[in-house]
């Protein structure tokens, strides 16, 4: 394993294994690719152990294939700052079995969210937690009845108790759930007051509050190859510019005026007139 902070993350929203995962990609990163994504989060994935644990490829072209698969969309080198008293800095490499644009992974490092389009929405009962007459809370709490006699409750009990079950749902309780909970264990001889009962469950097994979301980490990508911090914007691959052999504007050639060339010229002449012999 890596040290921590280092080593391999998985991607979210990665397809399932199948045999054709790297069928696009040559066979030396097919094969690479392959035995990355065996390894498991955590582990250490740089040059000099993944020639290690295979005996068919040496660092340099590991170093190749791990900058190929950049390219490809595969992995991204991030370099990350944890800690709130301390400033602390972590380097990851985070690996997708599935092929990934620019777009997506800087969406992913700059935000933590990986969410796409095509990404189904969430449970509507999670979501639906309006207190009005068709709510999902009053009409969880009309269906008691339904699941069990002994819990019927008339409109105006839903009505009363609706804003507490109305928490229970806003704090991920499904419907189901909710009913399994409150007609569990229901007295033998009948529940003489079902609002007042149903009340009581409701206080008594109030779920716990769903936590608060963590803050996205400060986080910094970088260089597949050399590793240098660069905006999302300026890595293609996953290299920047240098890494991927761009060729750079060379610099503007200044014209020496006529003047400027007679002066020089002097000067040179009565450096070697001035100059010792030897």
């Amino acid at each position: 394993m890596a040290a921590p902070g280092y080593g391999k993350q998985s991607a979210p929203e990665q397809l399932p294994r199948c045999a054709t995962d790297f069928a696009h990609l040559p066979a030396r990163e097919a094969h690479i690719a392959s035995l990355v994504d065996h390894l498991p989060d955590g582990a250490a994935m740089d040059v000099k152990t993944l020639a290690a644990l295979q005996p068919h490829y040496g660092q340099m072209a590991c170093r190749t294939v791990l900058n190929n698969l950049s390219g490809a969309g595969h992995l991204r080198r991030v370099r990350e700052r944890v800690g709130d008293k301390q400033c602390r800095w972590v380097f990851r490499t985070y690996f997708s079995r599935t092929p990934r644009s620019d777009a997506w992974w800087t969406r992913f490092i700059t935000t933590g969210e990986a969410s796409t389009s095509g990404a189904p929405d969430p449970p509507k009962e999670r979501t639906l937690n309006r207190t009005s007459p068709t709510s999902a809370a009053y009409a969880a709490l009309a269906a008691l009845g339904l699941a069990d006699a002994r819990l019927a409750l008339s409109a105006a009990d839903c009505a009363t108790l609706e804003p507490l079950a109305a928490e229970w749902l806003a704090r991920g309780t499904t419907p189901a759930l909710f009913t399994a909970a409150l007609t569990a264990g229901l007295p033998p001889d009948g529940v003489h007051s079902p609002a007042a009962f149903t009340r009581r469950r409701l206080l008594d097994k109030m779920p716990p509050e769903r936590p608060l979301p963590q803050q996205q980490p400060t986080r910094v990508i970088e260089c597949t190859d050399c590793r240098t911090p660069c905006r999302p914007h300026a890595l293609l691959g996953g290299l920047c510019r240098t890494c991927r052999g761009t060729p750079t504007a060379p610099p503007p050639h200044r014209r020496l005026s006529p003047t400027a060339v007679r002066e020089y010229a002097a000067r040179a002449r009565q450096a070697m007139i001035t100059s010792p012999r030897s």
